[in-house]
């Protein structure tokens, strides 16, 4: 999509949106004994060797990197789960499947951080990008709709990265129109007034454990 790799065009860059993904929840399984570790952001563990519980992926991410543990993928990671997704979003031009909110920024991890606790790695990554693509393509052909007329624009089921590229092309689209179609609402450039950006509210503390 034209305009992806401009930074003045997105909310947050993607490191930005995969750095909120990592809170999301992931399934391991320790090959040690551990007791609960107690962070800011809740409980986790204790930890028994064999026996499966659920930690945010960032945690999942450290523990494998030393050793301690195995990740389980998700189960919409399977082939079969995501063959039926892109033959589901192929034929349905309109509609968006659902699937996790932060699905390319968790499958990137996973595949960056345990590629070896993942089945048929290869055939996942060519269906996750597949259905990315398609997805894509779909925002492209609304975008493209937008009419004058347009007031609102509902798009069900995007995912995180989805709504961070297409949110600030949506707004744009959608000012312009509204601005070409009422000439006296555009504001004078004497009277504009200049406001404080509100949304960069500093660097985000990173809190956990080092």
């Amino acid at each position: 999509m034209a305009g992806q790799s401009d930074p003045h065009l997105s909310i947050f860059t993607p490191a930005e949106v995969e750095f909120l993904a990592e809170d999301e929840l992931v399934e391991i399984v320790p090959n040690i004994r551990m007791d609960a570790l107690n962070m800011i952001c809740g409980d986790f563990g204790p930890f028994f060797p064999q026996i499966s519980t659920k930690v945010p992926i960032w945690l999942a991410v450290a523990l494998k990197k030393r050793g301690k543990c195995s990740v389980r993928p998700p189960e919409w990671m399977s082939v079969e789960r995501l063959t039926h997704v892109l033959e589901a979003e192929r034929e349905s031009p309109r509609e968006f499947q659902p699937l996790p909110f932060h699905y390319i920024e968790l499958s990137k991890l996973l595949f960056e951080k345990a590629h070896d606790d993942i089945p048929d790695i290869y055939m996942v990554r060519s269906l996750i990008e597949d259905i990315r693509d398609v997805r894509f393509h779909k925002v492209e052909m609304g975008l493209e709709k937008i009419s004058g007329r347009t007031h609102a624009v509902k798009l069900k089921n995007l995912s995180a990265m989805e709504v961070n590229i297409v949110r600030p092309f949506m707004v744009r689209a959608l000012q312009a129109f509204y601005k070409h179609g009422s000439p006296e609402m555009i504001p004078q450039p004497e009277l504009t007034v200049s406001r404080t950006q509100v949304l960069d509210r500093g660097p985000r503390r990173d809190l956990r454990p080092r």
